[in-house]
């Protein structure tokens, strides 16, 4: 069996009580997808900013997953020439 990698990196930036996290995936073929996440501070919270980076970065990383579903079901649907219903 041959191993494939796909790699992830995770950018994640703060400013003003908000954070912003971007996942993107690359994969061997250059396939590459990607997705965002933001968090924000609310005002009657303390200030953790590890908080803010951990629900950021698993928005990004969530909303990669659902990408990378759409552009299974779209390389399906150009294969069979028939709809794809997406299941979770």
């Amino acid at each position: 069996m041959q191993e494939k990698r796909w790699h992830v990196e995770l950018i994640i930036d703060e400013d003003e009580g908000r954070t912003r996290a971007t996942a993107r995936l690359c994969t061997a073929d250059d396939t590459r997808i990607s997705g965002t996440g933001t968090a924000r501070l609310n005002p009657a919270d303390r200030n953790v900013p590890e908080i803010g980076d951990e629900l950021a970065a698993s928005r990004a990383l969530s909303d990669l997953a659902h990408n990378l579903l759409e552009c299974a079901a779209g390389d399906i649907e150009e294969l069979t020439h028939k709809p794809v219903e997406l299941r979770s």
